[in-house]
């Protein structure tokens, strides 16, 4: 039905000019009420090849004329619309956003009927959809109601959504969780959806989604494992969640993540953490290899033994005085003392040994190291030295176990060699890090990365067994890993450290096998682990690796965050589809329109006027931006703000 004629055409707006008798902004069309004169409402217009161009109202002017070329098209009404080109509806239905050819002037102005409005944001081809219904296969979740069309249901294509990287951004309290838990229940209670190959992994910073998904709410099909670090059967009785322990084991740590924990420089300390882990891999080898403790102590010995000569000879090599070689070399001993006695009390042939070398550390007048040389001399006789250097090839691969009781020992001997090569400020260098790997060792909050009950050979074990990644994914469709109750530095390595495994896992995959078994990683509160700088303790982010390269694995982020100024602009501008809640904070909304290609000015305005639970729907799962009222999550998460007033004044029971 028209309703007006279009009396300006620029770029970006056309004016209408309504007919004299269009006198309310409603049209009731077959039974539907259309508002057709309310800011965000739909109107079309044609261009010289038909084509229907659908706009958006985004002004209402009363503006009186007398203008005689007006009233010969019958516009003497008051009344204008300003409208915006939204996109193209061509004769075969298709819709395209933009405009290729302009109307003119004077040309008709019509409402957009439902049948538009389907044509406009359908994603399926009729028989498509005939067929993936025979095949139980879901097109479209259901996410809300237009906030422009009374009524009218908006529908997400699952493909276009899950295909590509999702940004749900907006304030505190704006319905970002909600929107996340509506999203999923909507997925996972399809009746149809058998899971096959299917996986979420949810990194829950408030602890507040579990809640939102209880068996007896999901598709039978569907497994969900929650779990959380340091915590125990004990700590979960009574409680309406049935948690997991998390572990994620030291060992499975590469070198960078080691180096990102322990806050080292990667340039000059990363040699050093390097062996470190070798000399640790060789003391659990040579007692773990070794059964009977008889053969294992003589292992060690004789590989100390050698290890001590080795640094007492780099010591005598030095170009300096032999007062100061042979203060180097007892100085040495003593500290090796502390080893043995660390490690291995009982061990009196290896003590005997040192106290051999230390009587030999004396200062004679004229000669004042023959006497340490000479005993050099003697005791490499009663070493096995190609038994020694067996051991000494024995190196570590990535992925492999050793025993974390062996890494003060190993960071000493590391020590004692760098200050026997003449590096003396090396634990100075060093304190930092040394200080973060106590840290380690005894804090309870890095319970979960100590935790050897159970050994995983390797990250695929660890990812199957854990995680339920796997050839096929059959088991554990939902995984939430709750992290409220660790800090910044372990909520940032957990989520790493998993998402690297993940990461390598879905790369080794070839052929058709990297489109199978897609995974996406939901991040909450991504600013705390994403950020633009470079301030996260690993220096080459994951995430940033992920957002350009994980679409061809079928790896995929839902970035979550209630500050995107603070979120890396290359995870951000990878993302392809964006739910944007309420934002009303200048510098975020500047970083959003900075970083976004297709980032229109007006729905800055759109954006600031959200109520809670409203977000404007852009990008490649819809065909042109919506304002959508999200469907409340039912149960919903754990997100609700405190009522101060009840809290207030209450009256106590």
């Amino acid at each position: 039905m028209k309703i007006g004629k279009i009396i300006s055409v620029e770029y970006d707006r056309f004016r209408v000019r309504l007919f004299h008798s269009t006198k309310t902004s409603t049209i009731s069309i077959d039974g539907q009420v259309y508002y057709f004169g309310n800011i965000g409402s739909y109107l079309k217009t044609y261009n010289s090849v038909n084509d229907a161009i659908v706009c958006e109202v985004i002004a209402v002017v009363d503006y009186s004329t007398d203008n005689k070329v007006y009233s010969a098209f019958n516009l003497d009404s008051s009344r204008e619309l300003v409208i915006k080109p939204i996109g193209t509806l061509k004769a075969n239905n298709e819709f395209l956003m933009g405009v290729g050819i302009f109307p003119s002037l004077y040309n008709d102005v019509d409402i957009v009927t439902i049948n538009d409005l389907n044509n406009i944001l359908s994603s399926d081809k009729i028989n498509e959809c005939i067929d993936d219904k025979k095949n139980g296969i879901h097109k479209t979740i259901d996410i809300g109601y237009s906030k422009s069309l009374i009524n009218y249901q908006i529908s997400l294509d699952i493909n276009r959504l899950f295909y590509i990287h999702t940004a749900v951004l907006g304030n505190s309290g704006s319905g970002k969780s909600n929107t996340i838990a509506h999203i999923l229940q909507e997925v996972y209670r399809k009746s149809e959806n058998h899971a096959i190959g299917a996986k979420t992994i949810l990194f829950d910073v408030n602890g507040e989604y579990p809640c939102a998904f209880p068996k007896n709410k999901l598709n039978c099909n569907i497994e969900t494992i929650f779990y959380k670090p340091n915590i125990n059967d004990a700590n979960t009785a009574g409680e309406e969640i049935e948690y997991k322990k998390f572990i994620l084991p030291y060992y499975l740590m590469n070198l960078d993540e080691w180096l990102a924990f322990l806050m080292a420089s990667e340039r000059t300390q990363k040699p050093f953490w390097d062996k470190v882990l070798q000399e640790c891999y060789k003391f659990y080898k040579i007692f773990s290899n070794n059964k009977d403790s008889d053969n294992s102590v003589g292992e060690y010995t004789n590989y100390f033994k050698w290890k001590i000569l080795k640094l007492l000879k780099m010591i005598l090599s030095q170009v300096d005085s032999d007062t100061a070689r042979i203060t180097a070399a007892r100085s040495i001993i003593l500290r090796c003392k502390d080893v043995v006695n660390n490690i291995d009390p009982q061990n009196k042939d290896l003590k005997s040994f040192l106290e051999k070398s230390e009587s030999r550390c004396t200062i004679n007048f004229g000669d004042n190291k023959q006497n340490l040389e000479n005993f050099l001399s003697e005791s490499i006789r009663e070493i096995d030295e190609n038994k020694a250097l067996i051991t000494d090839s024995i190196k570590l691969v990535s992925g492999d176990y050793y025993d974390y009781s062996f890494l003060q020992t190993a960071v000493e001997i590391t020590l004692l060699e760098e200050e026997a090569r003449g590096n003396a400020k090396i634990r100075e260098f060093t304190s930092t890090m040394l200080s973060r790997l106590d840290f380690f060792i005894h804090n309870p909050e890095c319970g979960f990365m100590r935790d050897s009950t159970i050994k995983y050979s390797n990250e695929k074990e660890y990812l199957e067994k854990v995680l339920g990644i796997s050839m096929d994914n059959k088991t554990y469709q939902l995984v939430t890993i709750d992290t409220s109750e660790v800090s910044t530095d372990i909520l940032e390595l957990i989520t790493s450290v998993v998402s690297r495994m993940i990461f390598d896992f879905k790369k080794n995959k070839h052929g058709d096998d990297r489109r199978k078994n897609p995974i996406h990683l939901i991040l909450d509160e991504a600013h705390r682990y994403i950020k633009k700088d470079t301030e996260y303790i690993l220096k080459d982010n994951i995430f940033e690796r992920i957002a350009r390269e994980g679409r061809k694995y079928s790896l995929y982020l839902i970035v979550s965050s209630q500050r995107p100024s603070e979120l890396s602009s290359t995870v951000l501008s990878q993302c392809g589809n964006y739910i944007v809640h309420r934002i009303q904070n200048e510098i975020d909304m500047k970083y959003i329109y900075s970083v976004l290609p297709y980032y229109s000015e007006d729905y800055t305005s759109k954006i600031k006027q959200s109520v809670p639970g409203e977000a404007l729907i852009f990008g490649n799962c819809v065909p042109m931006p919506l304002q959508v009222k999200i469907t409340q999550a039912t149960p919903d998460p754990n997100s609700e703000n405190c009522n101060i007033r009840e809290e207030w004044f209450s009256i106590p029971k």
